[in-house]
């Protein structure tokens, strides 16, 4: 009976794990300026799928933000989406999202470029090949 009860439990396990491959998201994404909560309009949204072992899906999908700083995608597979927001003058973003619900709504706040790190910024270093007493 023990061994019956076990099956059917692992029956119910596996169906429950093979209906989550085809269930699908509507997903909304909306895009803002971190510093004045303004809508960033035709910033370029790309979407990847990742799989379970941390690797990107080949392919992928360009959208682009309306007036609103909004865009859509109807039909999304669960699981996890990278996210990559990319708008000039403004620092790229980047994040993966697990994708669960039927409907999904994912808020970017980009922020202002960052200054750059360059190991020449320490007081007394000099570039490799250049020697300023030589000038």
């Amino acid at each position: 009976m023990k061994r019956v009860w076990l099956l059917v439990m692992l029956a119910v396990a596996l169906a429950a794990f093979a209906g989550d491959k085809d269930k699908y998201s509507d997903i909304k994404i909306k895009v803002f300026k971190e510093e004045n909560g303004k809508p960033v309009r035709n910033a370029t949204v790309v979407l990847h799928a990742v799989s379970s072992n941390g690797k990107q899906a080949s392919g992928g999908l360009n959208l682009k933000t309306n007036e609103a700083g909004e865009t859509s995608y109807d039909g999304i597979p669960y699981g996890t989406l990278r996210v990559q927001v990319i708008f000039r003058g403004l620092q790229t973003h980047g994040e993966d999202i697990e994708i669960n619900q039927a409907q999904q709504e994912i808020v970017v706040k980009m922020k202002p470029p960052q200054k750059q790190y360059s190991i020449y910024d320490k007081p007394g270093a000099k570039p490799p090949g250049i020697d300023p007493d030589k000038n």
